[in-house]
């Protein structure tokens, strides 16, 4: 499955969240990621962000059924595309 993850938390967690998104995702934008992951993969992606947020923070997944069935259309830079791991 392809997950994009989009966040909206606390200045003082922004850093955790980033972090564990980072294991499993690719960092495209402020807030977001993006990436493939098998099912127990994200069901772990959710565990690990399950500790880190409060209940005043807001996580939100876009799942598709692959890379394909997402178009993305970018303006201006694009601060990293998934597949560009280091």
């Amino acid at each position: 499955m392809y997950v994009v993850m989009v966040y909206d938390v606390a200045v003082e967690r922004v850093a955790k969240v980033l972090q564990v998104g980072r294991r499993y995702l690719t960092w495209v934008q402020n807030s977001v990621l993006e990436g493939e992951l098998s099912p127990a993969q994200f069901a772990r992606l959710k565990a690990e962000l399950g500790r880190v947020i409060e209940p005043t923070d807001a996580v939100r997944f876009y799942v598709l059924p692959g890379p394909k069935a997402l178009k993305v259309e970018v303006l201006g830079a694009s601060k990293n595309e998934p597949g560009q791991i280091v």
